[in-house]
């Protein structure tokens, strides 16, 4: 057993989401939200890369020791798998670890509205997950492709980096590749994936324009595309999109972009006060018509209202489901205002208004 193993063990025990181990400090864990030391003494920088080699693969050490950091994923059997990042710092080697569940928590064991489970039943196009680091993507899409998994009879590619839940298959045949493990790269994986007779392909990330335009080309002929974005409303990750794009491609891409998008759900979590956890709020935005037209003709930023209007289809404003966590007592008015978009509305739930002068 490698040495490191006793402090996934605790994570795994305190329900951590996350592990920081930092040269010249404690190691410490993220639990539900917040970072909390751990007791125990400050690691030295030499005693720490002894630690995280012992479960490093040998070429991974070899490209750290190149280029100052690396990404992959460690396993224990029986226990989770955990995404790997090494990086230097001012004080030496550091590393993060976030834990991912060895089994796929099922969409409805998470509570997610009904429409996104039905989003694993679309027979093409692009689905974007949307939100910011640690907001829980990663499980919401690995449910949906789960829902996928166990309800359709098709071929499903992951293109991932590093390859994080592991699926089996059921029903559909998966497989999954890792970039730089399998592949070169997103681009590489994609360009390949469209000759290998898939029915739903996972990007991972959709991180640069080569990616995006694949990603939104594989959405349009004919294959269901899952990927995710670094946005926090429909609006914005649709923007996002159409901005990576030179300014005399923007019009084409925003016709293909309107014609292959079925949704974008945008997800935060709060943290719980009612009990230990965590709870997710989601903006969730289905390509209607309406929708469609909005974003061909330049029109993003009325997109808020579509979804207002747009409740018999499931679609619900990302503070709006901040608001129905508040009144069913779940979250604070401090935790529901610093996530809002709109933090005006939150404002008056506020005992004590922060000050703040970038919304001035």
């Amino acid at each position: 057993m490698a040495k490191i193993d006793a402090f996934f063990k605790l994570m795994h025990e305190q329900s951590a989401s996350d592990l920081h181990l930092s040269s010249g400090q404690p190691p410490a864990m993220r639990i539900y939200g917040d970072i909390e030391r751990i007791k125990y003494k400050v690691l030295e920088s030499d005693e720490l890369k002894k630690m995280l080699y012992e479960i490093a693969p040998e070429n991974k050490i070899k490209l750290f020791e190149e280029t100052g950091d690396i990404d992959f994923v460690y396993e224990i059997s029986g226990l989770a798998r955990y995404r790997s990042n090494f990086f230097m710092q001012r004080s030496g080697i550091s590393a993060v670890f976030r834990e991912i569940p060895s089994e796929i928590v099922t969409a409805e064991k998470l509570g997610l509205p009904q429409v996104i489970s039905k989003l694993a039943s679309l027979p093409r196009g692009i689905v974007l997950m949307t939100g910011p680091t640690g907001s829980g993507k990663s499980t919401t899409l690995a449910a949906i492709v789960d829902e996928a998994n166990r309800t359709r009879k098709d071929h499903i590619i992951t293109i991932e980096d590093p390859i994080e839940f592991v699926h089996k298959s059921k029903g559909c045949t998966i497989n999954q590749r890792e970039v730089g493990l399998h592949t070169k790269s997103f681009k590489t994986a994609l360009r390949g994936a469209l000759r290998e007779d898939p029915d739903i392909i996972l990007v991972g990330e959709m991180r640069d324009l080569d990616t995006i335009s694949m990603a939104i080309e594989a959405a349009s002929t004919g294959h269901l595309v899952f990927s995710t974005l670094h946005t926090t409303s429909a609006s914005k990750t649709v923007d996002r999109i159409i901005e990576v794009f030179p300014s005399h491609e923007q019009a084409q891409i925003r016709s293909t972009l309107a014609d292959g998008l079925r949704a974008v759900i945008c997800q935060t979590l709060l943290k719980r006060i009612d009990k230990k956890g965590r709870c997710a709020a989601f903006e969730i935005l289905i390509a209607t018509p309406a929708a469609r037209n909005l974003i061909r003709d330049s029109k993003t930023y009325q997109l808020p209202s579509t979804i207002q209007t747009g409740k018999k289809y499931g679609m619900q404003l990302l503070d709006d489901s901040i608001l129905e966590l508040f009144n069913k007592g779940w979250i604070s008015p401090d935790d529901a205002y610093e996530k809002a978009n709109d933090k005006s509305r939150f404002r008056p739930l506020l005992t004590r208004p922060p000050i703040d002068f970038t919304e001035t």
